[in-house]
C-alpha cells in the first residue's frame, strides 16, 4: 500500500489560495477515481477537487472556511502501489510512509494557510516595508506598524485591503473576552464561509474605501410603463417578458456616451480613473447563497429584446451556480434593483472599483399635479450612488436627470443620436 498527498490545484491565474467550502469525504471514508472530494472557492468562481485515486482517505488538511495556498496539501489517500505509478504530477507520493492515525511530518506536509488572525510580531520583518504613499499615510493616520502588516499585492506590496485585514485582527484580538451565557441567553455561533464570506469581504472593501453620496430621484414611469405592456401584449413566441431592466439598460448606455465618467472604475492605489467605451453592465442577482453580480457585457451592442434575453440568461446561470468566471467579472457599472420589494429609497453599495450604481426602487401609483388637478402616475424612484472622490453631486445629478428624461419619455430610447 502507498499514500497519497493531494495538494490545492491551481485555480486560476493570478490566485494564490482559494478558500474550502465544502468537504464530501471525512477521515476512514473509501473514495473512488474522479469522486468529488471537495470544492473551493476564490473571488472568481467555485471548483471542485476531485480524486485521481482510488483508496481510503486518511488525513484532511483543513476545515471548511480555511484558506488554503496553491499547491499545500489538501487530502492524504492510501491506495494501492499501481496507482502511484499512474498519478498526476500535481499528486505527489511522501518519501516514507507513516501511521495513518497520526498526522504527516513537516517536512511533507504543510499546514494549510490561514487568514491572519492576529498582527504579527514586528521582528517578522527585516525589511523596509513596501507600499504606496497614500497607504503609508493611511496607516500612519491609523497608527499601524507597517512592519507589522503582511503584504499580498505585487513583490509583497502593503495594499489597502491589508490595512483592513489588520485592523479587523487587532480590534479582535483587543476585545475582552464574552461571558459564558446561560441556557436562557444562548448564543448560535454560525461561521461565516463560502460566497456569503466573499460578499462580507466585498462589502467591507467598497464601504471602507468608497466615501458614497446617493442622489435619489423621482421618475413618472407612466408612458415606460404603457409601452411595455403593450410591447409585453405582442412579444413573439421565445422572446422574454420585458422588466423595466431592460429599458433602462438602454437608457443607460445612451446616457453615458455623454458621461463617460460615470462608466469607469478607479484605481486607488494607482490614483488612476479609467473610462470605458465598452458598457459592461453588472445585474445585481439575489441567490439562495447571497447576493451575485453577473454581467451583461457590451450592452451597448444590444437592442431591447437582446437585453431582456441577457438579463434573464446570467441571472439564471448565477442562481443555478453555473456562471462562467467571464460572466462574474468585468463590469463597468451595476444595476441594484429588489422588483416589487424595491421599497422607496435604498441606499445601494458600489460594486467595487466601479464608481456609480444605479438603484431602482418600486413604483407606486400617487396623484400627481398637472397643472389644473391631481391625476394617478405610476411613480418610481431611482437610488444611486457614486464615488465621492471622482464624481461630484453636480454631475451626479445631472447624470441622473439624463436618464430621467429617458424613461420618462421612452420614445427618445430608440432615436439614434
Amino acid at each position: 500500500m502507498a499514500e497519497f498527498v493531494i495538494t490545492m490545484p491551481d485555480v486560476g491565474e493570478g490566485v494564490a489560495e482559494a478558500e474550502l467550502v465544502e468537504w464530501n469525504v471525512k477521515p476512514g471514508d473509501s473514495v473512488h477515481e474522479d469522486m468529488v472530494l471537495a470544492a473551493v472557492m476564490t473571488d472568481k468562481a467555485t471548483v471542485e477537487i476531485p480524486s485521481p485515486v482510488a483508496g481510503i482517505v486518511t488525513w484532511l488538511a483543513a476545515e471548511v472556511g480555511d484558506t488554503v495556498a496553491v499547491k499545500a496539501p489538501l487530502v492524504r489517500i492510501e491506495t494501492n502501489a499501481s496507482a502511484v505509478a499512474a498519478a498526476p504530477a500535481d499528486v505527489t507520493e511522501p518519501e516514507a510512509p507513516s501511521d495513518m492515525t497520526e498526522e504527516p511530518p513537516a517536512a511533507e506536509i504543510q499546514p494549510a494557510r490561514e487568514i491572519q488572525d492576529a498582527p504579527p510580531s514586528p521582528e517578522v520583518e527585516h525589511h523596509k516595508p513596501l507600499a504606496s504613499p497614500a497607504v503609508r499615510q493611511r496607516a500612519d493616520d491609523l497608527d499601524i506598524d507597517l512592519g507589522q502588516v503582511r503584504g499580498t499585492g505585487p513583490d509583497g506590496h502593503i495594499t489597502h485591503a491589508d490595512l483592513d485585514t489588520f485592523l479587523t485582527a487587532r480590534s479582535q484580538s483587543e476585545r475582552p473576552a464574552a461571558p459564558i451565557a446561560s441556557r436562557d441567553s444562548a448564543v448560535e455561533e454560525v461561521k461565516v464561509t463560502g460566497l456569503r464570506r466573499k460578499i462580507a469581504e466585498k462589502m467591507t472593501l467598497s464601504v471602507s474605501r468608497i466615501p458614497h453620496i446617493t442622489y435619489v430621484e423621482e421618475i413618472d414611469v407612466t408612458d415606460l410603463e404603457d409601452l411595455r405592456t403593450t410591447m409585453n401584449g405582442n412579444r413573439r413566441s421565445g422572446q422574454p417578458k420585458l422588466t423595466i431592466l431592460p429599458f433602462l439598460m438602454r437608457a443607460l448606455v445612451k446616457t453615458v456616451a455623454d458621461h463617460s465618467g460615470m462608466n469607469a472604475t478607479f484605481d486607488d492605489e494607482k490614483g488612476v480613473v479609467s473610462h470605458y467605451e465598452a458598457v459592461h453592465i453588472g445585474i445585481a442577482t439575489q441567490t439562495s447563497t447571497g447576493l451575485m453580480v453577473p454581467v451583461v457585457r457590451h450592452t451597448e451592442a444590444l437592442g431591447l429584446w437582446e437585453c431582456a434575453a441577457e438579463v434573464v440568461r446570467v441571472a439564471e446561470a448565477a442562481r443555478t451556480g453555473a456562471a462562467q468566471r467571464d460572466e462574474l467579472t468585468g463590469s463597468t457599472i451595476t444595476i441594484s434593483s429588489l422588483g416589487p420589494l424595491g421599497g422607496i429609497v435604498s441606499t445601494p453599495i458600489i460594486n467595487h472599483p466601479e464608481v456609480a450604481i444605479i438603484g431602482v426602487n418600486k413604483i407606486v401609483t400617487r396623484p400627481v399635479w398637472d397643472g389644473s388637478g391631481f391625476v394617478p402616475r405610476k411613480m418610481m424612484n431611482l437610488s444611486s450612488s457614486f464615488d465621492h472622490r471622482v464624481v461630484d453631486g453636480w454631475d451626479a445629478a445631472v447624470f441622473i436627470q439624463a436618464i430621467k428624461a429617458l424613461l420618462e419619455k421612452p420614445a427618445l430610447i430608440f432615436i439614434d443620436g
